[in-house]
């Protein structure tokens, strides 16, 4: 097997040069023996005539109307001072027919059956004569028309195929970097709330620790289940990551109801929590839900971080097919270039996880300084069925 390898290697090294020049010497070796086998004795350049006509062959690929006058010329001559001597069916010629019908334009091939066709008519000695030449050249064309329409189809489907190959890599990519985003995104949920939460009870436990033992005991108790709900969520996180075919079955689908747990926590961080959660007018899409969940999550995360405030108010509400999550405070706000930023969304990472979130869902979500200027809110409105984006509406 390695040595024919090899042998092939060898062969290919020469390109198509090699089998048509097999293929000049057979056609050389028919017009010889068609002279040889002549009633008359034919002088020495009749024989130089017959091997002219196969001496172009080599380069048929390359130039093929060129070839076909170049072996078609000597056969002419042939033709007319030693008619007899010419093979019955001339080799060189039938090659380089082929070639033009398989090689060359529309306009090159279509002239060329015609000439061939009226010069068989023309110069050929009897009707049978006429009649096997134009089956022999008609068919020898016909033959390389075929596998020309062969070769141009085996391109456009190897085309179609790269083309299908390249998408199919490319919507794999774009699935990665999905996966990765949602990922980051529910990473960036779990910890940001989670280690928010612990990192103000643990200021604020030390502090109290002496004057209010009890707070301090429910501070620490808060860390605790901040700590555990965080490493719960994680392990689901990572084990998609290490285990790809368990599919999104494993990924963190928390639920609305699921909102009370984290108000609580927030309320243990010193905030009054005002929660409003959907009644039960019917199940609500899993998506859905876990982008509500979060966006409220997020919301409330920032809240505890950066709005200075002492009370957030949370609605979630169904709205015929739209589900409406607003979360507002009554903080510090934001000033107003820092304002039309923050609706620009050219904030943190969580406002942009926030209106991702939401544009996953089919819907939209803004966030800025409340009514007023005062406090901040964050609104999103969800679609429940598959209508497509939500139009925004401002308040």
């Amino acid at each position: 097997v390695e040595r024919a390898v090899r042998l092939r290697g060898r062969v290919d090294g020469f390109g198509p040069y090699l089998p048509d020049s097999l293929l000049a010497v057979a056609a050389a070796g028919v017009a010889l023996w068609a002279v040889s086998q002549d009633t008359t004795v034919r002088p020495w350049w009749i024989h130089l005539l017959a091997v002219a006509t196969a001496l172009p062959l080599p380069w048929r690929r390359l130039r093929p109307l060129t070839v076909l006058a170049l072996a078609t010329a000597p056969s002419l001559v042939i033709s007319v001072v030693a008619h007899s001597a010419n093979p019955q069916v001339p080799l060189s010629g039938v090659v380089a027919l082929y070639t033009v019908a398989e090689r060359s334009s529309e306009r090159v091939r279509w002239s060329v059956l015609a000439v061939v066709v009226v010069g068989n008519v023309l110069g050929t000695h009897s009707p049978n004569g006429a009649l096997f030449s134009l089956v022999t050249s008609v068919g020898t064309f016909v033959f390389g028309s075929l596998v020309r329409a062969q070769r141009q189809l085996a391109r456009v489907q190897a085309e179609r195929a790269r083309e299908a190959g390249e998408r199919a890599a490319s919507d794999a990519a774009r699935a990665v970097a999905e996966e990765r985003a949602r990922i980051a995104r529910e990473m960036h949920d779990i910890l940001a709330h989670a280690v928010s939460l612990m990192v103000i009870q643990a200021e604020a436990g030390p502090v109290v620790v002496r004057s209010d033992p009890d707070r301090a005991v429910r501070a620490f108790d808060t860390i605790a289940d901040a700590g555990r709900d965080a490493m719960v969520q994680l392990r689901r996180v990572l084990g998609v990551l290490k285990d790809p075919e368990a599919g999104r079955q494993l990924a963190p689908r928390p639920r609305l109801a699921e909102l009370a747990g984290v108000a609580d926590r927030v309320r243990a961080a010193g905030l009054r929590v005002d929660l409003e959660l959907p009644g039960q007018e019917g199940p609500l899409p899993a998506d859905v839900e876990t982008a509500a969940y979060r966006i409220v999550q997020e919301a409330l995360t920032n809240t505890v971080k950066h709005a200075g405030a002492d009370r957030v108010a949370v609605r979630v509400r169904r709205a015929g097919e739209v589900l409406e999550v607003v979360v507002s405070d009554n903080g510090r706000g934001v000033p107003a270039a820092a304002g039309r930023a923050v609706v620009g969304w050219s904030g943190g990472r969580g406002l942009v996880g926030i209106r991702e979130r939401a544009a996953a869902c089919g819907g939209r979500a803004e966030a800025g300084p409340g009514p007023e200027g005062r406090g901040f809110l964050v609104r999103a409105r969800l679609p429940l069925g598959t209508g497509g984006v939500v139009e925004r509406v401002d308040e």
